[in-house]
């Protein structure tokens, strides 16, 4: 059985306090994107994961879709299965791939082994996952809050304008992001300037960690700079970064060989 876990872009992203768990709280408007990882499983008779396409760092049992098997194996006794993960994703880049691939490994043992688990618990079991994973299971354009978990629905129509996501193979960590960042008193309401003209997007709709980021890796400042200066209307670092996206109009073209890029129709 076969699934494709997506990633998401952030429309603003404000932090506007710290939780008593030690977490913060964050605003943000979530957009899904059809850029995905590919994510496999068959039953097997012993547990075992392989991955390929970009590499992926750390030990496998880090990997949230391994967390996310073992989490519903505890409560449904799941025989084992076979995994394979095909990276295409880039990691530490703001875009919740990992946390797409662990949602997805949710729904897809769902499947597999007719469980049904119902669409609210299986954000309950992605919430345990981290924080942006809930989103992915409905995987729709949402408003979101808390620490990623409190998740509803938005209409953002960005159907027929084109994206352009430029990464810089910079690895942001969370340590990094978090490090510095000062709560927002942004009075800015994310679900009203969203319904307004998009050109008001660009002096309303922010991304509070850019003030942690930029001023330690000046490229990541430059990509969006450069977006604008190419058309974009509208620029951002989505989520802790370092990945920019430009909207546009009309088709940009490729322009940075050394990093990844991605365009595509929405």
């Amino acid at each position: 059985m076969v699934i494709f876990p997506g990633c998401k872009i952030n429309i603003g992203l404000n932090v506007i306090g710290k939780r008593s768990d030690g977490y913060h709280k964050i605003e943000s408007i979530f957009y899904p994107l059809e850029l995905s990882d590919i994510l496999e499983i068959i039953p097997n008779d012993i547990f075992s994961i392989t991955t390929s396409g970009l590499p992926i760092k750390g030990d496998h049992s880090d990997n949230l879709v391994v967390k996310a098997f073992y989490l519903l194996q505890d409560k449904y006794n799941l025989p084992p299965v076979k995994i394979h993960l095909h990276k295409l994703v880039p990691m530490g880049a703001g875009l919740g791939g990992g946390s797409a691939d662990g949602a997805a490994m949710l729904v897809l043992l769902n499947n597999l082994f007719e469980l049904n688990i119902g669409l609210k618990e299986l954000e309950i079991f992605a919430d345990e996952l981290g924080s942006d994973c809930a989103f992915f299971i409905r995987n729709e354009p949402a408003f979101v809050q808390g620490k990623g978990e409190i998740i509803n629905p938005i209409e953002v129509d960005l159907k027929g304008m084109y994206i352009h996501l430029v990464n810089p193979q910079i690895h942001i960590s969370t340590q990094e992001a978090f490090g510095g960042i000062i709560p927002s008193d942004n009075n800015v309401t994310l679900p009203e300037v969203i319904q307004t003209d998009i050109s008001n997007w660009k002096s309303e709709l922010k991304n509070d960690f850019e003030t942690t980021i930029f001023p330690n890796h000046g490229e990541i400042e430059i990509i969006k700079a450069d977006l604008y200066a190419q058309g974009a209307f509208y620029a951002n670092m989505t989520g802790t970064g370092s990945s920019v996206y430009g909207l546009f109009n009309e088709e940009p073209k490729k322009c940075y060989p050394n990093y990844f890029e991605w365009i595509a129709k929405l």
